[in-house]
């Protein structure tokens, strides 16, 4: 495996990562044993980025996730991804239980790389309107988040906005051979990376 080191913290992550959005199934759910097997597997191959959120799966792919960790103890043998889904927060509280709720699911006491997920540039002003930086500001601060960063599916003008508007680690862009002009595209991913911030692609292969 080769590894890329995020310029704000050293960490080295895999080229790859493993997304839990679309964990094989089976008579509707996931198939544990099969989807476990899988996370062991990329996991012995030195995949050590494991990227989830609340939506996926239904809400399951954290509680699963964290079962799969905790049963084969190697929470600590990876870098651990989940994401905000801010348009369920009208307010910091809001946020705090959120995150605290997935901390329980994912059985860890921090998450290593956490997302606010799926920004656009109007999405970004409501979320800072209902508290988001004061929540990213306080859950740094106890520990419960090490590194802070965003997904992104909005206009590419809105992009850099958001990359200035707070002290991020890390972004994630769609971005492949066919989408260099979508979204971030080219330009996007080429200011963060000018900011210092790690740039991880989502579906990278479209």
């Amino acid at each position: 495996m080769l590894y890329r080191k995020v310029p704000k913290n050293g960490d080295k992550l895999s080229i790859l990562g493993y997304g839990c959005m679309r964990f094989p199934t089976r008579l509707g759910g996931i198939d544990e044993k099969l989807a476990e097997k899988q996370i062991m597997y990329a996991l012995d191959q030195g995949v050590n980025y494991y990227d989830t959120a609340v939506p996926y799966h239904n809400g399951k792919s954290e509680p699963f996730l964290g079962n799969v960790l905790s049963k084969n103890k190697c929470r600590d043998k990876i870098k651990l991804a989940t994401k905000l889904p801010h348009w369920s927060a009208g307010s910091k509280e809001d946020m705090d239980k959120i995150l605290d709720d997935q901390l329980i699911k994912l059985k860890t006491d921090r998450i290593d790389y956490y997302l606010i997920h799926a920004l656009a540039g109007e999405l970004w002003e409501t979320a800072k309107k209902n508290g988001v930086i004061e929540f990213l500001d306080d859950a740094l601060k106890k520990g419960k988040i090490i590194n802070a960063g965003f997904s992104f599916h909005g206009l590419a003008e809105d992009f850099t906005g958001i990359v200035d508007d707070y002290d991020w680690t890390f972004c994630q862009i769609q971005y492949n051979y066919l989408d260099t002009q979508n979204q971030a595209g080219t330009a996007g991913l080429r200011y963060a990376a000018s900011k210092d911030m790690a740039v991880i692609i989502m579906e990278p292969l479209r």
